[in-house]
Parts: C-alpha cells; sequence; structure tokens
C-alpha cells in the first residue's frame, strides 16, 4: 500500500510520537536533504542529491531514511503566492506520488513558499560567494523546509 500523502496537520496523526523526519527540497537538478532530531526540535543538512533518474533519486531517499531511523519525510510544496499551484508544484506532488509507491512511511506537504529566497537572502547576509550558494543551496531550503514544519508540528501538540 503507498504511504499516505497529506498536508503536514493532517500528516501528524500518521506520525509516531518520536522518530526524525527528513525534509526534501525538490529542485529540477537537485534534491536538498534535511533531516530532525528523533524529538523534532531542530533541521540539519544532510546531503544535496543531484538528479538523474527517478528510481536512483528514490533509492538514495530511501537509504538516508534508513540511516537516520527516519519515520516520515517533509516535502517542500512549491505553492504560488497566490496560493495557487503552478506546474512546480504538480512536479512535486507527482513526484510524491510517485515516491509514496516505494515506501511506507507518511509523505507530508509543506507550503515552501519563499524558502529559496529566504534561504538565499540568509547566505547573502553571511557574504557566501555566489558559487558557493550554488553548491549548498538546495541543502539550505531543506533545512528552512523542515524547521517550519517541526516548528508547526510543535504547535499542534501543545
Amino acid at each position: 500500500m503507498p504511504a499516505p500523502i497529506l498536508p503536514l496537520a493532517e500528516a501528524a496523526a500518521h506520525l509516531p510520537p518520536r522518530g526524525a523526519l527528513l525534509g526534501l527540497d525538490l529542485g529540477s537538478k537537485t534534491i536538498g536533504v534535511a533531516t530532525s532530531d528523533p524529538d523534532r526540535r531542530l533541521a540539519t543538512g544532510v546531503e544535496t542529491i543531484a538528479r538523474t533518474a527517478f528510481q536512483a533519486d528514490a533509492a538514495r531517499l530511501l537509504v538516508l531514511a534508513n540511516e537516520r531511523r527516519a519515520v516520515g519525510f517533509v516535502l517542500g510544496l512549491p505553492i504560488n503566492m497566490d496560493g495557487s499551484e503552478g506546474p512546480r508544484a504538480q512536479s512535486a506532488r507527482a513526484f510524491a506520488r510517485n515516491f509514496a509507491k516505494l515506501t511506507d512511511l507518511p509523505i507530508a506537504l509543506w507550503d515552501e513558499r519563499l524558502s529559496t529566497a529566504a534561504v538565499e537572502r540568509e547566505l547573502i547576509g553571511a557574504d557566501v560567494s555566489r558559487a558557493k550558494r550554488a553548491a549548498v543551496i538546495d541543502q539550505h531550503a531543506a533545512i528552512f523546509i523542515l524547521q517550519g514544519a517541526l516548528d508547526r508540528l510543535a504547535n499542534l501538540l501543545k
């Protein structure tokens, strides 16, 4: 049975009380990956996967999830500023549907509006060169996405 794909607030009911989550920032050329601690307080970067073919990308994500004993995924959903979903959001949903066939871990969708822009501003503020920003931006966006989701989950449990 495929994994459930749900908005974060609904996915929370499918997650055990403890366990790491993997955050994913899905780009056309790379996938930024972040992880949380088992108590889901802090997101940290894992790696940036250079996208090749879906099966290879998915296999790498499953290895990372297994290594970290992850109990679920948080996938950034790039919603337009007006709340509509464009081609990038449709692509993220398609990735989630295909990925769900390969795992039973829940996939939570999290609105990632402005995550890459916020991270880029942060890196520019830290005087990170353009070349270095390009190398780390997707991983940092995954951290930003996952941390936002962790903060929301913490508020849901209050």
